[in-house]
C-alpha cells in the first residue's frame, strides 16, 4: 500500500502491488459488469473473498435490478450514511437524491437528523422504516403492518439489506477519513 494517501487517509494499492488474488479480484470488477474500481472497493481490494462476496450484492441494487425505485433508495441510503456521518457517501448521496427528483429540503431534513414526510406512501414507509432502524433499532407493530401493506416484504428486505451495505460502505469511508467531495475515488 502507497504511504501517500490517494483519498483521505488510505494510499490505494497499485496493480504492481497487489498479490494475483487481489489482481484477479481487481480485474473481475474493471473488467466485469462493474466495468470500474469504486471507492469502498479501493479499500476491499486488499482482501479478494470480499470483493468477490460484496460486488454481486452491490450490483443487486443497479437501477432496475431489485424492487425499489431510485428516490426510495436513496432516501434509505441518506438515512443510513447520514446517520453515520459519512461524509463522502452523504455528499455523493445528496448530489443523486436531487438528481432523482427527491425534493431538496426533504434530503437536507434527512441529513441533518429533521423530520420531513414524502407524499409518495412508499417512500414514507421507506423513510420510516429506516428512521426506525438506525435510530430506535425497533420497529413498532403499527409500521411493521403499514410497511408490509405498502412495501411487501421483497421491497422490505431490499431496504434492510441496502442499508447493510451502506453500513459497511460508510465504515470504510469513516476508516479511513474519506471527505466530501474526494476526487480520485473512481479508478
Amino acid at each position: 500500500m502507497s504511504d501517500t494517501p490517494t483519498f483521505g487517509r488510505y494510499g490505494e494499492l497499485s496493480l504492481d502491488e497487489m498479490t494475483p488474488d487481489q489482481l484477479a479480484g481487481y480485474k473481475a470488477l474493471v473488467d466485469g459488469p462493474r466495468g470500474r474500481l469504486p471507492g469502498p472497493y479501493k479499500v476491499w481490494i486488499h482482501n479478494p473473498s470480499l470483493v468477490h462476496a460484496a460486488d454481486p450484492l452491490g450490483r443487486h441494487f443497479t437501477p432496475g435490478a431489485y424492487s425499489l425505485t431510485e428516490r426510495e433508495r436513496e432516501i434509505a441510503v441518506l438515512v443510513i450514511t447520514a446517520h453515520l456521518n459519512s461524509d463522502y457517501p452523504v455528499w455523493a448521496h445528496e448530489k443523486r437524491g436531487k438528481e432523482v427528483g427527491l425534493p431538496a429540503d426533504a434530503v437536507e431534513a434527512i441529513i441533518t437528523a429533521r423530520p420531513t414526510s414524502f407524499p409518495d406512501a412508499r417512500e414514507q414507509a421507506v423513510y420510516e422504516v429506516a428512521l426506525a432502524l438506525t435510530e430506535r433499532r425497533i420497529v413498532p407493530n403499527g409500521l411493521y403492518d403499514r410497511a408490509v401493506a405498502t412495501l411487501g416484504h421483497v421491497s422490505i428486505t431490499d431496504v434492510i439489506v441496502l442499508m447493510g451495505y451502506y453500513t459497511a460502505v460508510s465504515l470504510t469511508m469513516n476508516f479511513y477519513a474519506v471527505p466530501a467531495g474526494t476526487t480520485g475515488i473512481s479508478r
